[in-house]
């Protein structure tokens, strides 16, 4: 019976990693051949008539943004234990791949817990999420520069009322933070003010890198998405650009999304904002499905293998 039972896991973690590899890749079939803006055969189309030689460089960018990406995550998960570069790679990827189709990436938090012994699981979703809050931070910081740039500029325009709700459901926030930091979150034995002394049991030195791997990550991708906006022909100056990326990114990363209506998120976004400077529609949506392959699409197809090939701890 006990060997009946541990090939019924077997078999049950095999399903579940065929099934986990099938949302993934529907999920990047139907981001593919589901926009209504530019179908697969126009983008490919655009792409023939384009000189490859840079793809070398974007291919560069989009791996050094993965290196940073693997070496924060390896910062944070040496503090509960010794981990090698090429692991913390396999961890990654294999994450990424699993959190593709779940919203704002949650999925991402169980896959990772998931490579350690349950002891550990607790602290590795709590270190995923301090990763992640960094990673937001910057995205937060600098969506608010490039947010003050446009509307200095007038280029983007932002009623009194808005900016008066924006503050006010800020400050609701914060309020049910303070009220709410003693209650259990999703894992039982967890609290908001748990939570925070877990963070300040972080070292300074980890603190610090890991802010700077996450900005480091936020100029890479900006750059990226900078020089295929360019690639496709839309003439945008730097001084112009970033503020819209910036503010792009701030826009994209508070928006919950799943699944095919992130196509319409990430690029609904990149075309309202790119629009005002009277960038085209289809350079825009190429721009973002090339960064889209990029950041998301290899390294999904490379931790797809890790998903296959790991073994429960």
């Amino acid at each position: 019976m006990a060997a009946l039972s541990n090939k019924s896991k077997q078999y049950g973690l095999i399903a579940l990693k065929v099934l986990i590899l099938c949302i993934a890749f529907a999920y990047i079939y139907a981001k593919i051949s589901r926009n209504e803006t530019l179908s697969l055969a126009q983008f490919l189309e655009i792409l023939s008539q384009k000189s490859w030689t840079p793809f070398l460089l974007f291919l560069g960018l989009a791996l050094a943004n993965w290196f940073f990406e693997i070496l924060k995550w390896q910062t944070l998960a040496a503090t509960l234990e010794k981990m090698s570069f090429g692991k913390a790679l396999k961890q990654s990827l294999a994450a990424h791949t699993v959190s593709l189709a779940t919203p704002n990436r949650i999925g991402e938090y169980g896959a990772k817990a998931y490579f350690f012994e349950a002891k550990k699981r607790k602290r590795i979703l709590l270190l995923t999420l301090f990763s992640n809050i960094n990673q937001m931070l910057i995205t937060l910081l600098m969506g608010i520069i490039g947010l003050v740039t446009l509307i200095a500029w007038k280029i983007l325009t932002i009623s009194l009322l808005k900016i008066l709700l924006l503050f006010g459901v800020s400050l609701l926030l914060v309020v049910l933070g303070y009220v709410f930091k003693e209650k259990e979150l999703v894992l039982k034995g967890l609290s908001l003010s748990k939570v925070i002394q877990f963070f300040k049991t972080l070292s300074m030195t980890v603190r610090i890198k890991t802010l700077l791997f996450s900005l480091t990550r936020y100029a890479l991708f900006s750059v990226l998405f900078f020089l295929l906006l360019n690639y496709f022909n839309a003439d945008l100056d730097i001084k112009t650009a970033f503020p819209l990326l910036f503010a792009m990114y701030l826009f994209v990363s508070v928006i919950p999304s799943f699944l095919v209506l992130d196509v319409l998120i990430r690029g609904g976004v990149a075309i309202g904002l790119f629009s005002l400077v009277g960038v085209n529609e289809i350079i825009i949506v190429c721009a973002v499905m090339t960064s889209w392959l990029f950041n998301f699409v290899v390294p999904a197809l490379v931790g797809s293998f890790y998903v296959i090939t790991h073994k429960a701890p």
